[in-house]
């Protein structure tokens, strides 16, 4: 008998130049964790953070790959283009974040105390990390709307951004947590206030995109999404004012780093990676508020 309903397979999940990206993601992914947990080695929590994310961005990327190659995404209740935009975003922003960390912490030029084999490793598996980077950036930029087009969400400029947004909320939670004694007063704890509506908000606008939920909904998405961006931005004006004040000024805070703070335990420096990031999504926010004036999607694709 013959198939009416077209191929089984899809060729072109592994020919076409998204597809052969994904192929060397999950190649570079693979080649990583396993030259690390082979021979490199890793220890404390910045360790397992990055191999954590080699495991993950593998695993997921084999599933991408799979569900695109045998038509099993046309079965999920998602928007595959939704998914698969915001994966490849938020995988790029996490390889890159690994691809500093592991050698920074773990590759060193001399042999001792470690031995040459382990640095080779070690070595080694920081090339492909920063190769693993590299393919998921270039995923992104194949992916992504082109001027004109009608496409998912999470393509978009304006949806790309709400992952960084994500992810740079996520940096300064790690330095609200590590003794930045927020709760001095009630001016900081308004900015924490603000990083967390800021961060669970953007994950629901990511959430409904994926699930292709938004044309359920009682309200219009895309009108919502850009009122509630205006209201981030003046929501992360207010934190970008309060917290330097009450962080950094002689009168609340201090003014240049305690001489015997120790390192990597210091409340200042968890403050100022704050305040940078705090200017960081700042701006991230003008720049998809600025976006969002002038995109067209759909939330099915």
């Amino acid at each position: 008998m013959e198939s009416t309903g077209g191929p089984y397979l899809n060729t072109a999940a592994v020919t076409s130049p998204v597809g052969i990206a994904r192929l060397l993601q999950m190649t570079f992914g693979c080649t990583t964790f396993s030259l690390v947990a082979h021979q490199g080695g890793f220890s404390a929590a910045y360790g397992t953070f990055c191999m954590f994310v080699w495991t993950f961005c593998f695993a997921v990327t084999v599933f991408i790959i799979t569900c695109e190659f045998t038509h099993l995404h046309s079965c999920l209740s998602i928007s595959w283009g939704n998914f698969t935009a915001a994966f490849a975003m938020l995988a790029t922003l996490m390889s890159v974040t690994a691809a500093v960390i592991y050698p920074l912490y773990f590759v060193q030029l001399g042999c001792y105390p470690i031995g040459c084999e382990v640095r080779d490793f070690r070595i080694a598996a920081s090339v492909f990390a920063g190769l693993l980077f590299v393919v998921y950036a270039a995923e992104v930029f194949l992916t992504r709307a082109k001027p004109g087009q009608v496409t998912s969400y999470m393509a978009t400029v304006s949806g790309l951004l709400k992952i960084v947004q994500a992810f740079v909320a996520c940096i300064i939670f790690g330095a609200l947590v590590n003794d930045s004694q927020y709760s001095k007063y009630v001016a900081t704890q308004w900015c924490v206030a603000v990083y967390s509506f800021c961060f669970v908000v953007t994950v629901v606008v990511v959430a409904f995109s994926v699930t292709g939920k938004t044309a359920l909904l009682w309200f219009p998405f895309e009108r919502s999404v850009v009122i509630y961006t205006f209201g981030a931005v003046l929501l992360y004006v207010s934190a970008a004012v309060i917290w330097p004040v009450f962080c950094f000024d002689s009168k609340y805070g201090s003014p240049q780093r305690p001489g015997l703070c120790a390192k990597g335990k210091c409340p200042w420096d968890s403050q100022l990676v704050i305040a940078i990031f705090t200017y960081v999504n700042l701006l991230l926010y003008v720049v998809d508020l600025a976006y969002s004036q002038r995109i067209r999607f759909v939330s099915h694709l």
